[in-house]
């Protein structure tokens, strides 16, 4: 057994100084994962601690489960778990239909400058920050002064009420959020497209194959591990809300609250309110093990269906 335990480990050290350069190119990423992720970890323990700024993270009292009565005892931690999954299921939904088919729209069409300035286009609005996107939302929908209720009023319309009515919300949420996102995800689609081997193509328009027949049996088969894996990247967050999109849009809008309140809003208020870090890294943790929940059972599911698909 010493003898077999000491060919592995040679053997390793073998591959290891075989493989010496892969090693060091992967250096900087371990390194990385390590500082910015796993180090920071141990800030989990305030979870569990009153946490006083004189005693630091291990000086604190312990306190057990009291930091998570907060958000369960409050009354709202259905109501504000229910908005963000929903919230970022249409997200997810809308963002990659939209993604998916306009990366097929501009792998489609033919001109190399139209296509260029529409991709630009799309991009643009990634790098424009939600401050930004909420004043443009507060110059659109205001009751007085809005461009959305002058335009209603050339018509003889009447106004909208936009915020004091919380129906409107969800669209407008869904519709920011995708005029932002859609054009950085989409980038990622139409580099798979790319990647398809043109003979597939030319093959399926020698058969008589459309357009339509080319995307349905050729384009989305193609890139449908693609498809799968940044969704279940993406469901690995379901439980973490985008705070930049619902506060810059909505605020502390009281009216907006039961239809618009989600778990980062909901603690940032508590935060500003009670300064009880212990409880916003309580509401933290409880979102990052519905997320890892989350992730494990969709993965579970991909499994399933397709081994190879699957992230793990």
């Amino acid at each position: 057994m010493k003898q077999t335990a000491a060919v592995k480990k040679n053997g390793f050290m073998k591959d290891l100084i075989k493989t010496r350069t892969m090693w060091f190119m992967l250096l900087p990423t371990l390194l990385h994962v390590i500082v910015f992720a796993y180090i920071p970890m141990v800030g989990v323990v305030m979870a569990f601690k009153q946490y006083r700024y004189t005693d630091g993270i291990l000086g604190s009292p312990w306190v057990g489960l009291d930091n998570f009565k907060f958000l369960f005892l409050s009354g709202q931690a259905f109501l504000i778990t229910k908005n963000t999954l929903i919230y970022n299921l249409l997200f997810l939904v809308v963002g990659t239909f939209m993604q998916i088919t306009l990366a097929i729209f501009l792998s489609e069409i033919a001109g190399k400058y139209f296509k260029k300035v529409t991709q630009s286009l799309m991009f643009l609005p990634y790098f424009i920050s939600w401050v930004i996107v909420g004043s443009i939302a507060y110059n659109l929908f205001t009751y007085e002064y809005g461009a959305l209720n002058a335009m209603l009023g050339w018509f003889g319309m009447k106004p909208l009420d936009v915020y004091n009515n919380p129906s409107y919300w969800p669209f407008i949420l869904v519709f920011f959020n995708a005029w932002k996102t859609v054009g950085y995800g989409m980038v990622i689609y139409l580099a798979s497209i790319i990647s398809i081997d043109g003979e597939i193509n030319q093959a399926a328009e020698i058969d008589g194959a459309n357009i339509f027949q080319r995307i349905r049996y050729v384009t989305l088969p193609s890139i449908l591990p693609t498809i799968i894996i940044l969704v279940l990247l993406a469901v690995g967050g379901i439980f973490r809300g985008d705070f930049g999109l619902f506060y810059q849009l909505i605020g502390d809008n009281g009216l907006l609250r039961d239809s618009t309140d989600i778990i980062d809003t909901f603690v940032f208020r508590s935060l500003t309110q009670t300064s009880e870090i212990g409880m916003a890294a309580a509401a933290g943790f409880y979102q990052s093990i519905m997320c890892f929940i989350m992730i494990i059972f969709m993965n579970d599911i991909v499994k399933r269906v397709e081994k190879d698909y699957a992230l793990f």
